[in-house]
């Protein structure tokens, strides 16, 4: 057997900088990454990497769930993709797909260093680049804003994400106040409300900032408010897009696109099962004439799966560049930055293209799981 699975590790680690706040809502959120490494008989390994966002502590709880699936894997050849995804989609575990994900990437991973092709490629290899917007953390003033938005256009951005207070006087005021200084520049703003605001003040808002000509208005409602979603985009002309967290299953997606509760879909790959599924995802989309923004707010890992499946595709627009970027890259020894000129190239190397530093993931890691056929070591 080809690719034979014959031992797989968990790594949970935390860089000690990625702390961050997308809204005056939530303290300081910790991103731990979840990482899964995969070993194959012939010698062969594949990694992914998945993030959770928690307020108080690293989370433990995703690689809980995953240890429920890795013992189904042993045994089995990652060449079977599509039998491992359903496979491990019908167990008894919490979590899931999110627990699904770090494994497909993987194996996805895997794969393609065995083939000897970048992720993308295999994928189907529609471009080699890609637009980027700066994802900006929630600062505590306007002042605060516009020198954020200064600094990124010096580095390069043409398009910058605001992550705010999500009250609707607040970010109102925020959009005001760059209009004001920006309008005159080649600058283009999203944002993104973190499903904080009701239906009334969603479609205030989406007139605001459709008359300041924004590129879309994100996550204005919680994702499962469908009515609320389609009622919101027969009012309005600016792209309406969920934020891409609770609505993870393809089914869930494909409702909501038929229904045409949004101008794009939004998902992550590190959420919504991984590569096998985001890509039917990214279908159903296409089918439709949709576009899909992928998130890509995460640790290096979790970007490089992101980007990969964006440029495989025809149908993303932009990536997610979270800012400031070095917190992200905490255990990884390759970068993923946005050039001057406003883009994202693919990693170069085979599969997602991403050298780990592992004696610093071992170093560092507040859990970490091994198992093969002898069982677990912890």
């Amino acid at each position: 057997m080809k690719l034979k699975i014959d031992k797989v590790e968990v790594f949970v680690v935390a860089g000690p900088d990625a702390k961050y706040k997308t809204s005056s809502h939530y303290s300081d959120l910790t991103i731990s990454n979840t990482i899964v490494k995969i070993h194959t008989s012939d010698g062969y390994e594949g990694f992914g990497g998945a993030i959770s966002w928690t307020e108080e502590g690293v989370d433990k709880s995703l690689a809980e769930s995953i240890r429920h699936l890795v013992p189904f894997l042993i045994g089995k050849s990652a060449l079977q993709r599509e039998e491992l995804f359903a496979l491990l989609a019908s167990r008894c575990v919490q979590m899931t797909p999110q627990a699904q994900s770090p494994i497909d990437i993987a194996l996805w991973d895997l794969v393609a260093k065995y083939v000897k092709l970048p992720l993308y490629q295999l994928l189907g290899g529609a471009r080699n680049k890609i637009l980027s917007y700066a994802s900006t953390p929630f600062l505590s003033s306007i002042e605060e804003y516009i020198q954020h938005v200064q600094e990124l256009q010096e580095q390069g951005y043409k398009v910058i994400k605001f992550h705010t207070w999500c009250t609707f006087q607040e970010d109102m005021a925020l959009v005001e106040a760059i209009h004001k200084r920006f309008k005159d520049s080649d600058l283009k703003f999203m944002i993104d409300i973190e499903s904080a605001y009701t239906r009334d003040e969603a479609l205030r808002a989406a007139k605001i900032v459709e008359a300041y000509d924004y590129l879309w208005l994100e996550a204005p409602l919680p994702d499962t408010d469908l009515a609320g979603y389609k009622e919101l985009r027969s009012r309005v002309s600016i792209p309406i897009l969920p934020a891409g967290n609770t609505l993870l299953h393809l089914n869930q997606i494909e409702q909501g696109i038929q229904e045409g509760c949004w101008s794009s879909a939004r998902v992550d790959t590190t959420l919504a099962g991984g590569i096998t599924q985001t890509k039917k995802i990214m279908g159903i989309a296409e089918a439709n004439s949709m576009t899909v923004e992928l998130q890509s707010w995460g640790y290096t890992l979790s970007q490089a799966a992101n980007l990969h499946l964006m440029l495989a595709c025809n149908n993303s627009l932009y990536f997610e560049q979270a800012v400031p970027v070095e917190p992200l890259e905490f255990g990884a020894l390759t970068t993923i930055r946005t050039d001057q000129d406003g883009y994202v190239h693919a990693p170069e190397g085979n599969g997602l293209g991403i050298e780990m530093d592992w004696e610093l993931i071992e170093k560092t890691a507040v859990l970490k799981l091994s198992y093969d056929e002898t069982g677990w070591t912890e």
